[in-house]
């Protein structure tokens, strides 16, 4: 009777624990809601405060984490956006989406640097074009060309349809010209002639 007795409230803990964890979880994600709505407003002390409290009911609460670091951002607080992100992470490492986050937030503080390899190690975790996209253009800002042209041999792999396939292979093109020597894939130094037309042949897609 007493092995039963004992198992019974067990059990009854774990159910308590169990349903206590679920309406912290549905009560957070009510929290995140009116985060949004908020934001929507323009009602950004609120929304901010909203999210927090979704935390603190629910620290593992995705759309929470992701919501208030980038409302931190477009606010203009890149540093406690990166911070967010941080403690996003620290909480739930499997949420990559806060490793994209976190690069966004580094490049806006100029560490751009720290931000392509945050943004390097987002896209190799997932398969996400627009990412691959964006890093695109922050090693054409740094004028990292290689680098870029790197990227998009990525995204031509990844192609999904003609229209995209036809972009990278133009933008491929293109950038191996630029690249040149530097390139270990690219052709041996072409005369003059054949460099200009390959450019016209990439800037028309092939």
């Amino acid at each position: 009777m007493h092995r039963s007795s004992l198992l019974a409230g067990l059990a009854a803990l774990t159910l308590s624990t169990w349903v206590g964890a679920a309406r912290a979880s549905s009560s957070a994600d009510e929290l995140v809601r009116q985060a949004r709505t908020h934001e929507a407003a323009h009602d950004e002390d609120v929304a901010v405060r909203r999210y927090m409290e979704a935390l603190e009911l629910d620290p593992v609460n995705e759309d929470a984490w992701m919501g208030l670091g980038a409302l931190r951002l477009r606010l203009g607080e890149a540093a406690e956006s990166e911070k967010v992100f941080d403690a996003a992470l620290q909480r739930v490492p499997t949420l990559h989406r806060a490793i994209q986050g976190r690069a966004r937030a580094r490049w806006a503080q100029g560490r751009h640097g720290d931000a392509e390899s945050d943004l390097e190690s987002y896209a190799a975790l997932e398969p996400d074009a627009e990412a691959l996209r964006e890093l695109s253009t922050w090693y054409a800002a740094d004028g990292r060309t290689p680098a870029q042209l790197s990227v998009w041999r990525r995204l031509l792999v990844m192609a999904a349809d003609d229209a995209a396939q036809k972009e990278a292979r133009r933008m491929v093109r293109a950038l191996v010209i630029l690249v040149d020597k530097a390139d270990p894939a690219s052709s041996p130094v072409l005369p003059d002639a054949s460099r200009r037309a390959m450019a016209v042949i990439a800037r028309r897609g092939g």
